[in-house]
């Protein structure tokens, strides 16, 4: 095969229009639509010989199946894409950073917490030498203070948040990951002290993350929905019942509208 039948055969997907696809999919919760969206492509990459563009996918993939709890399509897309990565040799930039936050999150969700701890330590590494932006170095120290957290390792995750907060309060529309981290931090000061010894402390961190909740300017967009339904049970546990319910109806109205 000659250098021209190559290129002939390597065939790029197009990420941004996907990429948009799946946000539509998204908003409207359609996580059956999303999933097949992404197979489809998925396949047009190995066809095209397109690595870049099935890792992507395959990080798509990964964050897809932690959001609908389904593991054991999760692990298989979890091994090729860091495989990917060693083939490519592609572990020092943003990309890379976010692909091992995507499968250390699904690893966390699905409780192998060591494994998912020392894949977030990767991304960091990734992000500092890709020079990543404040907003996913905000999330990275939120997703490490819970995998911290998960392992009664709960100094460690309050330092962590410490560092997610200030660097969420640096981006535009942080307020957002800012309420997300509040509820964490009381998740782990509950867990650590307890209910009774941690009342005083829990509950001030809902009340701000009530607050940031309400942040005027914030869009109130599909994203704004996604963290209404993340942070309503949190709320709920917790008793605060009206200010669930409040999120639960906030992110109706918007995926109504979508």
């Amino acid at each position: 095969m000659d250098e021209r039948e190559g290129m002939e055969r390597f065939r790029p997907v197009p990420q941004q229009r996907i990429a948009e696809k799946l946000d539509e999919y998204m908003s409207r919760r359609d996580y059956a639509g999303a999933e097949r969206h992404l197979l489809y492509w998925l396949a047009e990459a190995q066809a095209g010989k397109d690595l870049r563009g099935e890792l992507m996918l395959r990080s798509e993939l990964i964050g897809h199946y932690r959001k609908t709890g389904e593991k054991d399509k999760a692990l298989p897309q979890i091994e090729r894409a860091l495989s990917l990565l060693d083939e490519m040799n592609f572990d020092g930039n943003v990309s890379a950073g976010t692909t091992c936050v995507n499968a250390a999150t699904a690893l966390n969700a699905f409780g192998e917490n060591e494994r998912a701890m020392g894949l977030f330590e990767r991304a960091e590494k990734a992000y500092a030498l890709g020079g990543a932006a404040k907003k996913l170095l905000g999330g990275l120290y939120n997703n490490m203070g819970l995998c911290c957290a998960a392992l009664g390792r709960y100094g460690d995750a309050q330092a962590y948040y410490d560092r997610a907060m200030e660097q969420m309060k640096q981006v535009e529309n942080g307020e957002l990951e800012q309420a997300v981290t509040c509820l964490n931090r009381a998740d782990a000061v509950a867990a650590q002290a307890g209910m009774e010894q941690g009342e005083e402390r829990i509950f001030a961190l809902l009340d701000q993350a009530q607050a940031l909740l309400d942040t005027p300017g914030v869009p109130r967009d599909g994203y704004y929905a996604f963290v209404c339904e993340k942070c309503a049970p949190a709320f709920e546990y917790y008793g605060y019942f009206l200010a669930a319910q409040d999120l639960k109806e906030r992110a109706k109205r918007i995926y109504e509208r979508a």
